[in-house]
């Protein structure tokens, strides 16, 4: 396995990481993989979506229309293409 050594980070933020890693009662360093492992797959997923509003619907909290919920929004046609 590798190693990986973080220069620089300033205290407020190694605080805040060292706070965290508590809380979910985990190492900095396991937090610290637990986040990069976690960034690193919320970004290939908003590289594979489709498009801006795929990843909204996607992320977190969103809420899907339902077929007659988007049937009720006009239809928005894009700049330029008239």
């Amino acid at each position: 396995m590798a190693n990986l050594q973080i220069k620089g980070i300033d205290n407020e933020l190694y605080n805040e990481l060292k706070k965290i890693a508590a809380e979910e009662i985990r190492s900095v360093s396991q937090q610290t993989v637990f986040l990069v492992k976690d960034y690193i797959a919320i970004r290939q997923k908003i590289r594979g979506a489709k498009n801006r509003g795929q990843v909204l619907l996607d992320s977190p909290g969103s809420r899907k229309m339902t077929e007659n919920q988007r049937r009720s929004f006009p239809k928005l046609e894009r700049r330029g293409k008239m």
